[in-house]
């Protein structure tokens, strides 16, 4: 692509590459923005011919769906094929005059597909440039742009980056991951860009998944909790969306993408390209857990939190009620699109294929996608806007020849068409179809990062804490190492900056530089493989993990990513459950060495670190906490108390894969809902008066309301944890199935199944 440095050897292409009152403050008056003279680049501002601004669909004071009726009524089949169509950026911004000619309705940035200048304003600059070409159209129905903000404006240098949604799981706060979203949304619609392709409400079931991080965790109860991400996004999901401060949300990937069969991947489920072991794999479960595990979270996604838009899944779904053998691709799947989530459940936005993802129906064409027959099978199981990124044309043509041979009814077009506009009305695009620049100065600003510092802090999970390793003094002589102590690029993970993560190349805080500055009376000695005298120190902190990924190159097992410009053609590491030989040598070297070791793990998902358990004082799951590493800091010198709880079984080794809570005879190292605290109020741990309390509304003796059952239920899980020894062997099987099995009653709300579930652990 223009002004890229990429490129991949394989078919499918992804580009190389509570809120807080200051964030509140922002979201304040809508102000139409003009293209200046530079939003053009080098193609200057197309002379439009404006149509009459009394046409019933120029009006704004009439309702959205008389507006979308009449602009319909006008449209040619070939514009609202254009409505239908999405290419990536790069396709056409060589020559931008091809989205006039196409009729495009929309476009994408894919990971790392960014302006020759990554800064906002060169990107709201660029946008605008492209919606002055939709604009020049007869009808001058503007774009939608949509980006991959899965964890903040992550093609934006700059932006404010949070923990993936792994972290955001852990911190079991609805509130702070709608600010989180709010924040992002703010981010995203200053650049230009009105549509994010999040969250992900993929329930991870097996680790192994190069996407497990994408995830809020292995039970749907949690991901339905953090759905609070969708208003984050879009506020109510209606007319909030023509505000600056909000962008359409999309939930992704419907539906199963986490529970596929590992040995299903990419090219045993009938695609070409990469082999990946899991990744765009079969779904190989019962109707009934595919209704509870896999689809449920999008009840709540569209039923509460109307999201305005849906992804479908590469995965293919293979049910075991009528015997294995006949999977069905998620983009052709007509029973579940159209039938279930549109006319069941009553979807009313529109549904967006993933990148090439039609591509992938059979029978396959690798020369000669989208073939006819899979533009009409795509478009008649229910797709409404098409992801073409660069074979966009042979889309519009083959649908036109589709819609003229009777294949594809008029009918149906019309529906994708009017779910289209309806979601362009409400985001205000006809009315400020250009940048609302009013919050570029807020992009990475104090107040953002500061929302971010508190999602890494409370996403941090305290597995281990022998002898109260943690908190550490702030004064204490500190030995720091391990290769992801100071490296923003692991830390931030994939979907950054590039698709497979290049966060080295943004600007945020290093987890060593959030030590050092949270602790500026600790003397702090850092040596990435250990290999500097330890003399004198008093504790080690080792921080090691995973490098970054992103979807099948993530696989254990699977392929392995090497054309980022960072790579230099070098291959990326090999993705497994097990540490790194390095990563165990760092750990031994300093845990054997030091009075009082801690080690964090900086990952997607679980690490294999039972072989060094013995010797660890405090084990963290850190996973991918972005680009504040000043909130990681905060829970380790005790500025902040620890509070994360597991959002995934942590396994005792890698053949336990997939483990989740709710498996026969459910053994992990750590269990679903795990977390230790070192908060100072008490540890928060059940009083004898908590548990006289408890008692009686288990015995039906007495009610709470919901804020003192939510407190209870913490109290005595935490009076649980303590009595598991800080030693080698984890955590003992029935603690762990009473721990999971509590977590999961209360994210469904019954506190009072948590607490007799927990009480009985206690008295065992």
């Amino acid at each position: 692509m223009p002004g890229h440095a990429f490129r991949d050897p394989r078919h499918r292409r992804r580009l190389a590459g509570a809120a807080v009152a200051g964030a509140t403050a922002l979201a304040l008056g809508l102000m139409p923005v003009s293209p200046s003279v530079a939003a053009t680049g080098a193609t200057a501002d197309p002379t439009v011919s404006p149509t009459p601004a009394t046409l019933p669909y120029k009006n704004a004071a009439l309702p959205v769906a008389d507006r979308v009726r009449d602009l319909l009524s006008r449209m040619t089949l070939e514009e609202k094929v254009g409505q239908m169509t999405q290419a990536e950026r790069g396709a056409v911004d060589s020559n931008r005059s091809l989205i006039t000619t196409w009729k495009l309705g929309s476009l994408l940035s894919g990971g790392g597909s960014t302006p020759a200048t990554n800064d906002p304003v060169a990107w709201a600059d660029m946008v605008d440039a492209y919606q002055s070409q939709a604009l020049a159209t007869r009808l001058q129905i503007p774009l939608i742009y949509g980006v991959d903000s899965v964890h903040g404006h992550g093609n934006l240098y700059g932006a404010t980056l949070f923990p993936h949604n792994v972290g955001m799981g852990s911190t079991r706060d609805p509130a702070l991951v709608a600010a989180e979203e709010h924040v992002t949304a703010i981010e995203t619609r200053a650049t230009g860009i009105p549509w994010v392709f999040a969250p992900c409400l993929c329930v991870a079931r097996d680790d192994r998944w190069g996407r497990t991080y994408e995830s809020f965790g292995e039970s749907p109860d949690l991901v339905k909790a953090m759905e609070t991400s969708i208003d984050g996004f879009q506020g109510n999901g209606s007319t909030d969306l023509a505000h600056n401060d909000r962008v359409l949300a999309t939930a992704k990937h419907f539906a199963g993408d986490g529970d596929t069969t590992y040995g299903s991947g990419r090219n045993s489920a009938g695609a070409f390209g990469s082999d990946y072991p899991i990744d765009q794999g079969i779904t190989q479960v019962s109707r009934s857990h595919f209704e509870q595990i896999d689809l449920s979270p999008y009840i709540p996604a569209v039923q509460v939190h109307n999201v305005g838009s849906v992804m479908p899944s590469y995965s293919s779904l293979d049910l075991t009620n009528d015997g294995l053998g006949n999977p069905v691709k998620m983009h052709a799947n007509k029973e579940y699109l159209q039938g279930w989530l549109k006319n069941r459940i009553g979807f009313d936005g529109f549904v967006i294929s993933d990148y090439n993802g039609i591509h992938q129906i059979p029978p396959l064409s690798p020369n000669d996608s989208p073939t006819y027959a899979q533009v009409v099978t795509g478009v008649n199981a229910g797709i409404d806007l098409m992801m073409e990124p660069n074979d966009y044309q042979k889309f519009e043509t083959r649908l036109i020849a589709a819609v003229n041979a009777g294949d594809v009814t008029m009918a149906r077009v019309n529906d994708a068409v009017s779910r289209i506009l309806t979601k362009k009305f409400q985001l205000g695009l006809f009315e400020h179809p250009f940048a609302d620049r009013t919050n570029i100065a807020t992009i990475g600003s104090a107040d953002h990062r500061a929302v971010a510092r508190q999602a890494a802090a409370e996403s941090q999970v305290l597995l281990k804490n022998r002898d109260n390793a943690l908190p550490i003094s702030p004064t204490a002589n500190v030995y720091v190492a391990g290769r992801s102590a100071d490296n923003l690029q692991n830390q931030a993970g994939g979907w950054t900056i590039t698709w497979q993560g290049s966060g080295n190349s943004t600007k945020g805080t290093t987890i060593l530089q959030g030590m050092q500055q949270v602790a500026p009376g600790a003397h702090i000695t850092y040596s990435l493989d250990a290999s500097a005298p330890m003399t004198g120190s008093d504790v080690g902190v080792v921080v090691v993990g995973e490098t970054s990924y992103a979807e099948g190159f993530g696989d254990v097992g699977g392929p392995q990513w090497a054309y980022d410009p960072v790579d230099n053609n070098v291959p990326r590491e090999p993705k497994t459950m097990e540490l790194k030989q390095q990563d165990q040598d760092t750990i031994n070297k300093v845990c054997t060495a030091l009075p009082k070791c801690v080690v964090l793990i900086v990952s997607g998902r679980p690490q294999i670190v039972t072989p060094q358990l013995d010797k660890i004082d405090a084990l963290v799951a850190s996973w991918l906490p972005g680009t504040e590493g000043e909130g990681v800091a905060d829970v380790l010198f005790g500025r902040v108390g620890f509070t994360g709880q597991l959002s995934l079984s942590w396994p005792r080794e890698a053949s336990q894969e997939p483990i989740n809570v709710g498996d026969a005879n459910y053994n992990p190292l750590y269990p679903f809902g795990w977390g230790l605290t070192t908060s100072a109020s008490g540890n928060h741990r059940a009083t004898e008066a908590d548990l006289r309390l408890a008692r009686s509304i288990v015995a039906g003796t007495k009610t709470e309301n919901a804020a003192t059952l939510t407190r209870l239920v913490t109290g005595v899980r935490l009076l649980v944890q303590a009595r598991v020894p800080a030693n080698a062997t984890g955590v003992p099987s029935a603690t762990s199935v009473a721990i999971a099995n509590a977590d999961v009653a209360a994210l469904r709300g019954d506190g009072i199944k948590a607490l007799r579930t927990l009480l009985g652990a206690l008295h065992s």
